[in-house]
Formats: structure tokens, C-alpha cells, sequence
């Protein structure tokens, strides 16, 4: 197995995956089982949208998807996950159906994938397996690209009695060859390995990049606005619609993938980065996680994060509850609501009836922790959204008045790109300003400014 085998082993199956014929099996725990599970959302999300979202998933990559099968189990069998009798039952309808590919909507051990395979007498991939090449086909940078790879490759690694027929093989040779009587599962797990510590390097790399160029950001300084939301919620249409931008944002899974960078202008001209992010899911697997830690670093050192839910969506709640388990892997409390905006997007899908029931729910929340109600189809309720935005920002900025020359145009100039004007009034000689000023160039506003004083009311009560 070689390097250029490790970095090309997806394109043959996106090559071929277009003509391949899958079923989608859905193996759920009875309701008295699930209900005694802590997973993300397992409690709450029924089979019927769970087999939903893995069809999704399947079609995503253009397989041809016969059907979608829900498999209640009572119990989960550690040889092959499903029961012998549906087993039995599944092979007949594969082999009748000249289906060429499974996918099992949950977590397969290898020696669950080896037995499943050899009793389908075709190829079977568990959820993860199927998130990965989801994750490989949407990737367009480089940086995206290293990320999918080293998932892939761990997830490969502890699969390789799976995939390899000649592993019982010995090879001899010396040095570099691999010593004698290395096997051929040694050699390709130590190939692996080598690559995975080249990936891991290369994104390192990628890391300080990335951490150089947020330094050169706070050194402008913006704040930064993450967007991140379950897959498909239409965070990619609300970066569009708030910046104005033409990033990709089709009604499909996982249709973001790399992140995406834009300057937000808000309502007192003042100016923010946002940020999209890849979408999560429920039992997104944990390499990825780890894999996509750089890119989710700008959600960590966010000032502002907008949790964008499709609230047209049935399983809204627990979609909202498996970001806030991701979210709290990485170090971020989902209710902490002085960082945090609940952003309900999709607000065009819903019926009148639907539309009141939201609103009637919104105003029986707390201002500070409501949630704020939009289309970013349409554009409604987006205004609104951004003076959220700048309200939250706004807790760590102070106000000024300030009595500026009228002639002292490079002033007015630096005031209006860097602080927010809040108020002004032209006289004679005088221009009059309330100013609000982010604390990260209070020092140098002040400098420029020694006239200006503290404004006697506060941002709350302006507000």
C-alpha cells in the first residue's frame, strides 16, 4: 500500500459512486432501550427522521437510494449489530435488488463490517464511514482536504483486517523494506501511521497560519461572529445575506465545508468578521471533531456565536441539543446567552398557525435570552438580527461625548471607521458626537481624543 494509494484511495469510489446501487438500513434500539441511552438527541429524535437524515446523508454523494429500512432491535449483537433473521431477509431483497453497497446508520465495530460484509456479499459502510465521504467530496481547500484525510486515515487504521485480503502475507527485505518477516497488515498500518504524522505536521503549519492571521485581526481590531448550526440549517445563507456574499449554500447536507471568511458591516457602521463554519450533527464522529479543531478554533476565540436552527424543521430540539454537545466538547456552554444568539432561521417554510406558535414562545423568554426569528431567504427579521448582534458586542465597549472642530475632517474620518456614532450634531464651528468605542482601542481613541468625556447614560439604558 503505498503513499499515493493513502491520498487517492477516495477518488476511485467518487469516480464509480454515481452508478452504485445502496440501501440505507436504519438498526434503532426499541424505545424502552434508546430511552436509557445519553447520546446526542437519541431520546427525542424518532426512526422515522433519523432514517430521513441518512438518506440525506447517502444522497449527498449521488448514490442511487433504493430505500430507506428502519431495523428495531431489542438488543445489539456484538458479531454482526443486526439479528440473523433480518439478516437473512436483508441478503435475499440486496441480492434481488443487484445492490452494491449498505449503509448502516450507526457505528460498526470491523468485525461487525467484515461479518455484515460477507453475509451481503457486497460492500457495507457504517455512518462514520459515509460522514467521511461526505466530508472528502465537499472539501476544496488544502487545509480542508489534510483535515478529511487524517479522519479518514485513523478511521482506516483500525479497519485494516476489514479491508485488506493479503494481510496474512509476509514480506522480507531489510531497512526501509521492512525488516524480516514484517507482515503486511505491519507495513500498511506503519504507512499509515508515516502519513498521518506528515497530515498532522502540515496542519500544525496550518494552525500557526491560521493564528497569525487572527492576531493580525485583533490587531485591526474586529470582532469576530462565528456562525454554527446543525448541517442544512442555512447558516451559509444567512453569511450570505448578512454580508452580501455568494458563498455555496444549496438545500443539502454538508454543503459548507471549508471556512469562509467575510467582513459584516453593522447598523452604526461599525465592523465585524464572520465567520462560517462546517455544520454539525448528531453522532458526528469524534475524529472529526479532532480533525477540524483548527477550523473550529474561530468559534472558541469568537466574540459573538450564532446558532442558527431550522426551526421549520421536526426535529428542531434535538438538532439544537446535538450542537450544544459538540459545542461543549470544545470548551463552549450552549445557554451561555451573553455569548450566544439563538438565531430561528427558515421562517418562510412556516404556516401561519406555526409562525404564531413560535412568536407566542418567544415572547414568553427573556429579552436577553430570546431567541431572534428570520428568513435569510427572504431577508426578514434579519435587521433585527443584526442589531442583536451589535448590542451583544456592544457590552464591551464604553460611550463618549465628544465636541469635535468642524475642520478636523481626518478625525470625523477615523471616528466613522473605527467606533460607532451613536449621535451627532452639526453647529457652526462644532460637530457634536456620541461615540461608542470597543475596548480594544479605547487607549488609542483616547490618545487621539483627550477632550472626549464618559457619556452619562449607559448602553442598557439607551437601549
Amino acid at each position: 500500500m503505498s503513499d499515493q494509494g493513502l491520498v487517492h484511495f477516495a477518488d476511485a469510489a467518487r469516480a464509480t459512486a454515481s452508478a452504485t446501487r445502496a440501501i440505507v438500513v436504519g438498526p434503532y434500539l426499541n424505545e424502552r432501550r434508546r430511552s436509557g441511552e445519553t447520546g446526542r438527541g437519541a431520546s427525542e429524535r424518532s426512526a422515522t427522521a433519523r432514517i430521513d437524515e441518512a438518506v440525506g446523508l447517502a444522497r449527498a454523494i449521488d448514490l442511487d437510494v433504493l430505500a430507506g429500512k428502519i431495523v428495531t432491535l431489542s438488543e445489539i449483537r456484538p458479531a454482526t449489530y443486526i439479528g440473523t433473521g433480518k439478516i437473512s431477509e436483508l441478503a435475499e431483497e440486496i441480492t434481488n435488488e443487484g445492490v452494491s453497497l449498505v449503509i448502516m446508520d450507526c457505528a460498526l465495530s470491523p468485525v461487525q463490517q467484515r461479518n455484515l460484509e460477507r453475509a451481503f456479499s457486497c460492500k457495507i459502510i457504517d455512518r462514520t464511514g459515509l460522514i467521511l465521504e461526505i466530508f472528502g467530496r465537499r472539501a476544496r481547500t488544502r487545509e480542508g482536504s489534510l483535515q478529511v484525510e487524517l479522519a479518514h486515515l485513523e478511521y482506516q487504521k483500525s479497519r485494516l483486517v476489514r479491508s485488506w485480503t493479503h494481510l496474512e502475507r509476509q514480506r522480507g527485505g531489510f531497512g526501509f523494506l521492512g525488516g524480516p518477516g514484517e507482515t503486511q497488515i505491519e507495513t500498511d498500518r506503519r504507512l499509515i501511521q508515516e502519513r498521518i504524522g506528515r497530515i498532522e505536521r502540515d496542519l500544525d503549519q496550518v494552525r500557526r497560519t491560521r493564528a497569525i492571521n487572527r492576531k493580525q485581526r485583533e490587531d485591526v481590531p474586529f470582532p469576530v461572529i462565528a456562525l454554527v448550526g446543525y448541517t442544512n440549517a442555512g447558516k451559509s445563507t444567512v453569511f450570505n445575506r448578512l454580508t452580501q456574499a455568494t458563498v455555496l449554500a444549496d438545500d443539502m447536507l454538508f454543503a459548507t465545508l471549508d471556512p469562509t471568511v467575510r467582513l459584516l458591516e453593522l447598523p452604526h457602521r461599525s465592523k465585524a468578521v464572520l465567520s462560517d463554519t462546517v455544520g454539525f450533527i448528531s453522532d458526528l464522529p469524534t475524529m472529526l471533531v479532532s480533525a477540524f479543531r483548527a477550523t473550529l478554533e474561530e468559534v472558541v476565540s469568537a466574540s459573538v456565536i450564532l446558532h442558527v436552527r431550522d426551526i421549520s424543521h421536526p426535529d428542531t430540539r434535538a438538532q439544537s441539543e446535538d450542537v450544544g454537545a459538540i459545542l461543549l466538547e470544545l470548551g463552549i456552554n450552549a445557554n451561555d446567552h451573553g455569548r450566544i444568539i439563538e438565531v430561528w432561521n427558515k421562517l418562510d417554510l412556516l404556516d401561519e398557525q406555526q409562525r404564531q406558535e413560535r412568536l407566542s414562545v418567544l415572547d414568553s423568554v427573556a429579552a436577553v435570552d430570546r431567541p431572534v426569528l428570520i428568513s435569510a431567504l427572504t431577508g426578514e427579521g434579519c435587521a433585527a438580527l443584526l442589531d442583536r448582534i451589535e448590542e451583544h458586542l456592544a457590552t464591551e465597549k464604553s460611550t463618549f461625548d465628544l465636541v469635535l472642530d468642524a475642520s478636523d475632517g481626518a478625525g470625523l474620518h477615523w471616528l466613522y471607521e473605527h467606533c460607532e456614532v451613536l449621535g451627532r450634531e452639526d453647529q457652526d464651528a462644532v460637530i457634536t458626537l456620541n461615540i461608542r468605542v470597543a475596548s480594544v482601542i479605547l487607549d488609542r481613541f483616547k490618545h487621539r481624543f483627550p477632550q472626549a468625556r464618559m457619556a452619562a447614560v449607559s448602553d442598557q439604558e439607551r437601549r
